[in-house]
């Protein structure tokens, strides 16, 4: 995208007033989608993303520009504009860049860029046929979208390094609106991956991704609201981890910990949970949908225990807050595009399996709430304090689960639930999702097994729970 000589020059005219690091991110992406809504195709899109993003260190400070010219003349006037933040004499100069290669662990057998619109079309096209099929007129509105992404990056440094990224990865979703007397309910089913399609038409098929949609919708719109109050809280696998990821993952970020703003600054070697909670953030394992070879700042992926046996003993860590931390950076630097200044950001991240099986959790649980799905919430990472609405929930009677109940929010603590975990199931499973922060909205898994809190407040407008 650039040569290794540009790269070189715009490095060197970066360093000339006295910053201690620079860096040159270089980016060039095509994205593709189809939407399908109501049984016809509502749009159709594909975008080219390019340009290139110049990072400035020096100590703590950290100064960042960006353009989509790509042309010598702009990347050094850029370089100049930015090393203006500085004063000093030169201290570092690059004479050469070494290619560092990393593994590649997310292998596309056929790139996305080879399939023809028509049979992405006629992927999304089986699950809303699906939809149609049911013949519900409670089925008031239904959009299918299939989307896929080719992401080709450089990144050049002052350390002499120069390292190359080709990534590809795609997600099928389906959302289902229903609506009768009693109101209006939404389900929703997204999976995505670094596979080719035969993962669609293989491991998620369409149609039942979509017919999970729906039918949960339609479950909920019959549900009676949720009662209230402090109860036991069992967390269904998968995407009941996006409770973990909001209240304790980034909490756990360098960017909130280097800075004091996190609940968990300075208790590294604490006992922080549960001695049966095990928390992970990995981004090394192979196609999934927040893998990566090597991080936006060239360091390579990890596997990051946060959490061994309910002491804290990691961070996620970018270089450039791990400077604060006296700590090197380990994998966890991530951005949505060049657009976007780096930092510390989670890729999969999940409660590890425990011994207990779903079902005996259940057993165990003579009344409480059993919480399957979650459709947003807010948390603040300085205190951990959240609030999650629950899109999919139950009531447990006697160990069963019972009666669907809708309206539930939980709230608490991300510190405090993390104590009160007192089974962990072992059916692990991940879930795909986007994640916002400083910068920007990037893939992220989030996951868990079964597992159960022995008590968390319940909002709902359903009175006590009987």
């Amino acid at each position: 995208m650039i040569s290794k000589k540009l790269a070189i020059e715009v490095l060197n005219e970066m360093l000339s007033t006295g910053s201690d690091y620079a860096e040159i991110f270089v980016e060039y992406t095509t994205s593709s989608g189809v939407t399908i809504e109501n049984g016809k195709v509502s749009s159709s899109s594909f975008n080219i993303t390019s340009g290139a993003g110049l990072r400035l260190l020096k100590e703590n400070r950290c100064v960042y520009g960006y353009t989509a010219d790509l042309s010598k003349k702009s990347l050094l006037t850029l370089a100049s504009s930015l090393n203006k933040s500085f004063n000093d004499k030169r201290l570092l100069t690059v004479e050469k860049l070494d290619l560092i290669k990393s593994k590649n662990r997310n292998v596309i057998v056929k790139s996305y860029d080879d399939v023809p619109l028509e049979d992405k079309i006629k992927l999304v096209r089986e699950g809303t046929d699906e939809i149609a099929s049911m013949n519900d007129p409670r089925i008031v509105r239904s959009i299918g979208s299939f989307g896929s992404t080719h992401r080709k990056v450089e990144i050049y440094n002052s350390k002499g390094k120069w390292f190359t990224r080709d990534s590809e990865f795609a997600r099928l979703a389906y959302s289902v609106v229903v609506a009768d007397e009693n109101g209006m309910e939404t389900g929703f089913e997204g999976p995505g991956c670094q596979m080719d399609m035969s993962y669609f038409k293989n491991n998620k098929e369409p149609r039942k991704v979509a017919c999970k949609a729906a039918e949960t919708a339609l479950l909920m719109l019959t549900a009676k609201e949720c009662p209230s109050g402090k109860m036991p809280v069992v967390i269904g696998n998968g995407w009941g981890g996006v409770l973990f990821h909001e209240a304790c993952g980034h909490p756990l970020e360098a960017s909130a910990v280097s800075r004091g703003l996190s609940c968990f600054t300075g208790k590294e070697g604490e006992m922080i949970a549960s001695p049966i909670v095990t928390a992970v953030d990995d981004s090394t394992i192979p196609n999934e949908w927040g893998s990566i070879d090597i991080d936006d700042e060239g360091n390579l992926g990890e596997k990051r225990v946060l959490i061994k046996d309910g002491k804290l003993v990691n961070f996620m860590i970018d270089d450039f807050n791990g400077r604060r931390m006296n700590r090197q950076g380990n994998g966890s630097c991530r951005r949505q595009n060049y657009k976007y200044c780096p930092t510390s950001r989670m890729s999969n991240t999940y409660i590890d399996n425990g011994k207990s099986t779903p079902e005996e959790i259940i057993a165990a649980t003579k009344l409480g709430l059993y919480a399957v799905g979650f459709n947003g919430g807010s948390v603040d990472p300085t205190t951990g304090e959240f609030n999650f609405g629950c899109s999919e929930a139950y009531i447990i009677r006697d160990g069963k689960i019972c009666e669907p109940v809708k309206g539930a929010t939980l709230i608490g603590k991300g510190e405090e639930i993390l104590k009160k975990i007192d089974m962990v199931g072992n059916d692990l499973a991940l879930a795909q999702g986007m994640c916002g922060a400083a910068s920007g909205s990037i893939r992220t898994n989030v996951g868990q097994p079964t597992l159960r809190i022995s008590e968390i407040t319940v909002g709902g407008r359903g009175g006590e729970l009987k």
